[in-house]
This record gives structure tokens, C-alpha cells and sequence, in this order.
């Protein structure tokens, strides 16, 4: 049974973290669905390694890096977005910054001034994540935004009613915008496109939509591929200035409260990621024996080696970590150092540590312990 040093109590919390976060991110959209199957397929392949059902891990093994290419050209835009989502860890040490409030009583009048009148609509909210790679025929605007431009975006007849209006910092940037619909299959039947649009962007960003139903002059409002239905303009209004008040909000939350929500999912990837290391891990302690040939260097200026014996030996490697590969596979050598020989017979020694071994493998033992070095001097074999 492998014993847990503290370097891999560490190594499976990290690839834990790493992993929630994936889901977290992505948990109601296409990709995840993608990913667990991923994931079933990794383990059926570690499964069959395993137990010697090496035609079957072999056929796995293959498919997986044509899997790998195929998920790369499918969900480019996912790992584009993954991407930047992880390189927001350099506000680390810049500091967040900090974002204006596009005024959200204003907002929150408007939309229910368009409720009212059943005048479907749909508002986005651009936070941290880019949003260029998930619209598409948006018109470019830099306006303030206001109560009369929305309801005039909005109406019935205008060159910019159909389609999404993004709104960053109090500035209308685009309008007329198509949104990525959710493949969501929880999605109740009585919404339609615009919310599909709403609940899909939501999926793939940290953005924020409200959405307008003009069929029964319902307000929701979308975030993280979640759909809440908004009873008035002072909910509304305080949402909003929840919501888009930076991320000072995220900071009013404890640090247990952090660690200890949504705790089913992070306790069934922890273990799963327990499992994993386990199983990577189940090679430890096997010793293979393989031939290691002789590195001669160093050998002293007109001097001429003429023979050794043997001319390699045999070391015994145990291996402390399945991520290693197979002894066989490596191109290991002993090196010894000939600047000491004289003319002659020499007896030299070989020990453990003229073998170099990567991490997660250790020398164990070596046979012959000595070899046989006949040097002579140059000018005489002339």
C-alpha cells in the first residue's frame, strides 16, 4: 500500500482544486458532458492496464490522443476562455480592479418599464471574461446608458430590437448581438430562445443577462447557467448592485464559507482524484533489474583504455510512482571517472550513485560492485 508523503497530500489537493474549478466553470454546458465521458473512458483505460487486458488498453491508449485533438478543435473557444479565466491569477499581485456599476436602478426601471409593455429584451452584463468569442453580429456602440436608449434599443420595428445588448462600466458597448444558445436539457419548455441565449452565455462566462420575456412580461435574470425569475424593480435593483459591484462581493464571503459550500461535488472529486493517484501510484515498490552499460570519462592525457570488464552491469531500480516510465524504457548509464587510473590493471568501484535515475525511481542495487579497467600508456602502443 502506497504511504502518503507530504508532497502528494499536495499533489492530489492541487489537481482537486484544479478540477472543481473546471466544473464549476463549465458544469451546466456541453463541455462537461464531454469531460465525463473523457474521464470514463481514462478510467476504463487505467482499469484494463491494470488487470492485463493489454489488446484493450492499447486500443484506449490510441484513441486517446486522436480524443485529445478532437476536443481541442471542438472546444476551442472553451479552452480559449479556460485560458484566460486562469491567467486572471496575475491580479494576485496586481490587485483587482475595479469595476463601475452601470447605474442599476436605471436598469432595473427600464426592464420593467419593457415587462410591462411585453417588449422582449435581453441584457447582458460583461464582467471579467472576455465576451468577443461568444457574439456575433453585434454593433458596436459607446453610449451611457440610460432608461429612454434602452427602451428605444427594445421596440418592436427598431434596426436593433432583435438580438442582445451588452452593457461593461455604465457603457452600452454593443447591440443587436446573437448569443450561444444552452444545450441544457433542464431547461423548462415554456422558455424559448431568449432564454436558452441568456442560460448558454451564462454557461461559458461570468457574465450576467437579464431576459425579458415578451410572451408573459416575465424578468429573469441568468448567472452561472442559472435562471431566476425577478419579482420586482427593488429586487431587481439590488441584485444588480450585488452583482456588479466587483468582485468586492466574492471578498465578503468567509473562507470557510468558500471551503465548505457545494461540498458534495468537491468531496466526490477529491476522492476521485484519491483513486486516481492510487492507482497511478500502484507500481510502488516493484524492483526491476536491467542492464546498465559503463560511461567511461575523465581518463587522464596519454593514457589509452584497452579494455574493461564487464562492460556494463546490472541494477536493480524500484519504482516509487506509476507516472515514471518502465526502467526499460530509460536510457540510463553508470559513469565512472578514469582520472585516477594508473598503468595497468585497476580495479574500480561502482556504486549506487554512479547511476543517475529519474525522480520517482531509486537505485536499490548493483552487480558487480567492481569492474576491471587495463590501461596503458599511449607512447607504448606506438
Amino acid at each position: 500500500m502506497p504511504q502518503f508523503r507530504p508532497q502528494d497530500i499536495l499533489d492530489i489537493l492541487i489537481m482537486s482544486i484544479l478540477i472543481y474549478q473546471l466544473y464549476s466553470w463549465f458544469r451546466n454546458s456541453l463541455a462537461i458532458q464531454v469531460l465525463a465521458g473523457l474521464g470514463t473512458v481514462t478510467a476504463i483505460y487505467f482499469l484494463t492496464r491494470q488487470t492485463g487486458l493489454y489488446m484493450t488498453s492499447w486500443v484506449l491508449q490510441q484513441l486517446g490522443t486522436v480524443i485529445i485533438v478532437v476536443i481541442v478543435v471542438v472546444f476551442q473557444n472553451e479552452i480559449r476562455q479556460t485560458l484566460y479565466r486562469f491567467s486572471k491569477l496575475k491580479e494576485l499581485v496586481k490587485g483587482a480592479t475595479a469595476q463601475g456599476s452601470p447605474i442599476p436602478s436605471t436598469i432595473a426601471e427600464a426592464v420593467f418599464e419593457l415587462a410591462r409593455d411585453y417588449c422582449g429584451a435581453i441584457i447582458v452584463f460583461q464582467r471579467n471574461d472576455p465576451l468577443d468569442d461568444q457574439l456575433t453580429n453585434g454593433i458596436q456602440m459607446n453610449a451611457l446608458v440610460s432608461k429612454p436608449l434602452l427602451r428605444t434599443i427594445f421596440q418592436d420595428g427598431t434596426p436593433l430590437h432583435d438580438g442582445a445588448v451588452v452593457i461593461q462600466n455604465g457603457f452600452l458597448t454593443q447591440a443587436a448581438c446573437l448569443l450561444p444558445l444552452s444545450d441544457s436539457n433542464q431547461i423548462p419548455q415554456q422558455y424559448g430562445t431568449r432564454h436558452r441565449a441568456a442560460i448558454g452565455l451564462t454557461e461559458r462566462t461570468d457574465a450576467i443577462v437579464l431576459a425579458i420575456s415578451e410572451e408573459r412580461g416575465e424578468v429573469s435574470l441568468s448567472m452561472a447557467g442559472n435562471l431566476t425569475i425577478i419579482k420586482d424593480i427593488k429586487q431587481l435593483d439590488s441584485r444588480l448592485e450585488e452583482l456588479l459591484t466587483s468582485e468586492e462581493n466574492e471578498q465578503k464571503h468567509s473562507f470557510f464559507k468558500r471551503i465548505f459550500s457545494n461540498l458534495l461535488p468537491k468531496a466526490a472529486i477529491l476522492i476521485s482524484v484519491t483513486i486516481i493517484w492510487l492507482m497511478l501510484s500502484a507500481r510502488q515498490g516493484e524492483v526491476a533489474i536491467v542492464p546498465v552499460p559503463l560511461a567511461l570519462h575523465g581518463l587522464p592525457d596519454g593514457m589509452s583504455l584497452t579494455k574493461v570488464t564487464p562492460e556494463e552491469v546490472t541494477v536493480r531500480l524500484r519504482s516509487t510512482s506509476g507516472l515514471v516510465p518502465s526502467p526499460r524504457q530509460l536510457d540510463l548509464t553508470a559513469d565512472l571517472d578514469l582520472s585516477s587510473v594508473k598503468e595497468g590493471y585497476n580495479t574500480m568501484r561502482v556504486s549506487l550513485s554512479h547511476v543517475r535515475v529519474p525522480t520517482g525511481m531509486t537505485v536499490v542495487g548493483i552487480e558487480p560492485t567492481t569492474v576491471r579497467v587495463v590501461v596503458k600508456s599511449a607512447q607504448k602502443i606506438r
